[in-house]
């Protein structure tokens, strides 16, 4: 991806002590004390922020916070994401009561250069999620150029991810580039072949995945509570496991799809099946074409895992999107975890380019103690997978305006 301008060009544009604002995605889980639990999105942050700062510019950090709808809340301030962003820089770290205005532009103002302020919440203006003109002119007003460093936030036509474009030059954060590299690596331009796992519960919340997938890759892998659904097409019976009856016209015309293209699906061809989804379960193993009634799928067998993990010694690139099991609860977490290990394994060999991301992924692929070994791993949730689905998003989009 290089139609975007970066950091480096930035510096080379703009004067040293200029003010830039930069949307990044502070949007992460507080506990009640106000402690970030999971501070991934905050980690890789830190490369644009410290880049900026070294560069001597003044930076305003704009995201969202939660979904206060317009109006101030203060449960949903981003002051104590502030002061994590301060600890984990080692450098004071401003906050701002508002996001425009006076506030935020005295703020910025009186930064030293390579200083940080945090503008509040973009939320907390009705203008933003309505990617309002003047609200995305406000935001703009006080800064000579504007980063987009929150991928995750892409998909949405909001005024500091889109708007604001309009009115500031603007370039790619150095989280925002990783994320476009990897995607491009995983589906733009990929070396073949490529393989996809697809996951999850329901084959209706991905149909525009698997449509988009199963046309642009060499085998899609598809497990967990959608691969019943896939098998029921079959006209197998799936006993007392998750399975959408009304989808399985639409299971049959994906594979009748993917066919036409030249796309393997791959199933399971065993599972391993249990009374309930429960805890103190224990597995037994069947052939995928002979599930009791009174039992149901809940991860898929050791035969299926040969078939995936032969999938990916075949494969140059892999993309995974949701668990093979419910991995939730052992014994059920078996196939998503030898089959992540074993595509981290290639993937370190240098065997296999590896980018997953979505949903529960992140969460089934660290349980695994995978995920670090993958070549990227997306932290963006909806962004990723609109991606994934072939849609365009604003955010993106505007980078190369």
């Amino acid at each position: 991806m290089s139609d975007f301008k970066t950091l480096d060009q930035l510096s080379a544009d703009t004067p040293r002590g200029s003010i830039i604002l930069i949307r990044a995605d502070l949007n992460v889980p507080l506990d009640e004390h106000g402690t970030v639990r999971d501070a991934t999105r905050l980690e890789r942050l830190l490369p644009s922020l410290e880049k900026l700062s070294d560069d001597g510019f003044r930076i305003g950090v704009l995201s969202h916070f939660g979904r206060p709808k317009g109006q101030r809340v203060s449960e949903m301030s981003l002051a104590p994401v502030a002061d994590a962003l301060a600890n984990m820089l080692g450098q004071p770290v401003a906050f701002a009561d508002d996001c425009i205005g006076d506030t935020a532009a005295n703020a910025l103002s009186a930064l030293a250069e390579g200083g940080i302020c945090v503008l509040e919440n973009t939320r907390f203006h009705a203008g933003e999620e309505a990617d309002e003109a003047g609200f995305a002119k406000a935001l703009a007003a006080p800064a000579a150029a504007y980063v987009n460093d929150a991928f995750s936030a892409a998909h949405r036509a909001h005024a500091s991810t889109h708007g604001i474009t309009n009115y500031a030059p603007t370039y790619c954060g150095l989280a925002m580039q990783a994320e476009l590299d990897a995607l491009n690596a995983a589906l733009g331009a990929p070396q073949r072949p490529v393989v996809a796992v697809v996951g999850g519960a329901k084959i209706s919340t991905k149909l525009d995945l698997l449509g988009n997938l199963s046309a642009r890759v060499d085998t899609l892998v598809i497990g967990g509570g959608m691969a019943n659904t896939f098998l029921a097409a079959q006209g197998y019976s799936v006993g007392k496991s998750l399975c959408e009856d009304a989808m399985l016209d639409t299971a049959r015309a994906i594979m009748a799809e993917a066919e036409k293209h030249g796309c393997t699906i791959l199933l399971p061809r065993d599972a391993a099946i249990a009374p309930e989804f429960a805890a103190g379960q224990t597995a037994d193993i069947v052939s995928a074409k002979a599930v009791p009634d009174d039992k149901m799928i809940l991860d898929a067998g050791p035969a299926a895992i040969i078939d995936i993990c032969a999938a990916f010694d075949e494969a140059a690139t892999l993309i995974w999107n949701g668990p093979l099991g419910a991995f939730e609860i052992e014994p059920f977490d078996a196939a998503t975890n030898q089959a992540a290990q074993h595509a981290a394994a290639l993937t370190q060999k240098g065997q296999l380019t590896s980018v997953a991301g979505g949903g529960d992924t992140v969460a089934a692929l660290n349980h695994a103690g995978a995920g670090e070994n993958f070549s990227y791993v997306s932290t963006a949730g909806g962004a990723f997978l609109e991606w994934l689905e072939g849609k365009s998003l604003p955010g993106v989009a505007a980078l190369s305006a």
